[in-house]
């Protein structure tokens, strides 16, 4: 089962295990950052009170994918919770206070977490940038549960870097796109955007994934994309795949 929590977190559950991808359950970039970017979508979970969290992938280190905030309640709630994300989300937990032990590099080499092995694939924001360890700043990533396959790039563009990597991996069965494209008003804002609508759903066919559930729509007032946009552009194009738009709450099945 997998909750869409806003934004582009995510909770897998699977039996007994339970982990999150870019978790932000509060309001700290309109609180620390800009105040203008007050949160569209209720916080959905109370990080004290994850006290069942096996792990944590985070893709980056902006704030409302690797929100301190959150990380630091979880990581006490849930004192078995590893932590894993490239080095710069390495260098904010242990500056919180997170034991070295439970964090841990994302890097070029594929992970295995709770028994999901997990490969780690680069994320163009906008463009692919390499950390000083040999792997990315950015990152994304595929894992199987259950017998499905999930690609979680947390925010990318479509680059050929991008696309290269994630086809080297197992065919991808569900793709969680960010669709909040770049464009110059959202350059004027400080805003790095992600990949339009229709470069999600071509780059989604080029990697023929059976379903895309978009991201990074609902969250922010100012990276807003409409329901009715996908709608329509989907039904336009008429892709292969399936288009499901979760509103925050909701349950993907498959």
């Amino acid at each position: 089962m997998v909750t869409f929590l806003g934004q582009v977190c995510f909770l897998f559950e699977h039996k007994e295990l339970k982990f999150l991808v870019d978790p932000y359950f509060t309001n700290s970039v309109a609180e620390k950052e800009n105040p203008e970017f007050t949160r569209m979508v209720p916080i959905m979970l109370n990080p004290e009170q994850l006290d069942d969290i096996a792990f944590v992938l985070i893709t980056h280190a902006h704030r409302d994918h690797c929100d301190i905030d959150t990380l630091l309640p979880l990581s006490v709630a849930s004192p078995q919770c590893q932590f894993y994300g490239p080095e710069a989300v390495v260098a904010a937990l242990l500056g919180a206070g997170v034991c070295g032990d439970r964090v841990h590099l994302a890097g070029v080499e594929p992970i295995t977490a709770s028994g999901v092995e997990i490969s780690v694939v680069p994320s163009a924001h906008p463009k692919v940038e390499p950390d000083c360890n040999g792997g990315w700043r950015e990152v994304g990533y595929v894992f199987n549960l259950a017998g499905t396959v999930f690609y979680h790039p947390g925010d990318t563009a479509v680059t050929a870097e991008v696309i290269e990597a994630v086809k080297s991996c197992t065919s991808i069965d569900v793709g969680l796109l960010p669709v909040n494209e770049i464009n110059y008003y959202r350059n004027q804002q400080g805003i790095i955007g992600n990949m339009s609508v229709r470069e999600a759903f071509h780059f989604a066919e080029e990697l023929g994934m059976t379903t895309v559930i978009p991201t990074h729509w609902d969250m922010f007032a100012e990276n807003q994309v409409y329901k009715e946009e996908l709608e329509l552009l989907y039904d336009r194009i008429a892709p292969d795949f399936e288009l499901i738009i979760l509103d925050a709450g909701s349950i993907y099945a498959g």
